[in-house]
């Protein structure tokens, strides 16, 4: 499964449970349905995954935990914020560059409708 897929089915997830839900819940509580939406879809996907960042040769293990990871391939970023800003933004790409990873989505579940609050993120790809 390439990126674009599996981004298919987050994006299709993420309006499941965002209709399903609605807004005004907790942040992890989003996180945690959403990852059970993906399995139940066949995806491989885990929460609140350590990424590592390797600094002048030397790797540290506190570099950062991704709220889900899909296929090993794409980094889901959950918000439940008003408005999501730039520097949302710049934090996932900076994930996909430590990652290596070529595919994220910033998800804000406070918006009224999800399709508002989806932002894709490429990281080398088109």
């Amino acid at each position: 499964m390439n990126e674009n897929t599996i981004g298919e089915e987050v994006v299709d997830a993420a309006i499941a449970v965002h209709r399903e839900l609605g807004s005004g819940l907790l942040e992890t509580v989003y996180e945690v349905v959403l990852l059970d939406e993906l399995l139940n879809r066949g995806l491989s996907a885990n929460r609140q995954v350590s990424i590592p960042i390797n600094f002048r040769g030397v790797r540290f293990d506190e570099g950062f935990r991704a709220d889900i990871i899909v296929e090993n391939k794409v980094i889901i970023e959950l918000k439940c914020v008003e408005r999501t800003s730039p520097a949302h933004k710049k934090q996932l790409l900076t994930y996909l560059k430590l990652s290596g990873m070529k595919l994220g989505f910033l998800l804000n579940f406070s918006e009224a409708m999800m399709k508002d609050g989806i932002t894709r993120t490429v990281n080398g790809i088109h």
